[in-house]
């Protein structure tokens, strides 16, 4: 049934398995990141940074966020990307996936609230790892103890 706003995860790795995730890979492509300090995909960036990893801001509309290079999309990266951590209206998800399975990034992570079986099935098929319904920032929280 296509048009659910709230669709619940059909599938989520494990905790152990996310903690892998986390610890694992530190190239984040942050997609929707907002340049406004207030906002969530704003915070979550500047925690990511602030805990070692490396973001990478992709938002059309800016040239720089957090003081990194900003990309108007995925496949504008000029280098491998760990994660694609998501920030976009469900709708916006699949076209994301798609280029996060052209680009060879390892997992999709949607943030909290999102989800997108249908998106995340296929990204499964094409060997990435994928989260959803869950904030990249609150499962480092809570794994970094």
């Amino acid at each position: 049934m296509s048009g659910m706003v709230c669709e619940i995860p059909e599938y989520n790795p494990p905790s152990e398995k996310i903690k892998t995730i986390l610890e694992r890979y530190k190239r984040v492509a942050i997609v929707g990141l907002s340049p406004k300090p207030e906002r969530d995909s704003h915070k979550v960036a500047k925690y990511l940074k602030d805990n070692g990893y490396r973001i990478v801001p992709v938002n059309p509309g800016q040239k720089e966020i957090l003081g990194e290079k900003c990309y108007p999309n995925l496949k504008a990266i000029p280098f491998l990307i760990d994660v694609v951590d998501i920030f976009r209206k469900p709708e916006a998800i699949p076209p994301v996936v798609d280029d996060s399975i052209s680009i060879g990034a390892k997992v999709v992570w949607m943030q909290l609230g999102l989800t997108h079986n249908q998106a995340a099935d296929k990204a499964r098929e094409a060997g990435l790892e994928v989260v959803m319904g869950k904030c990249i920032k609150i499962e480092h929280m809570n794994v970094a103890k």
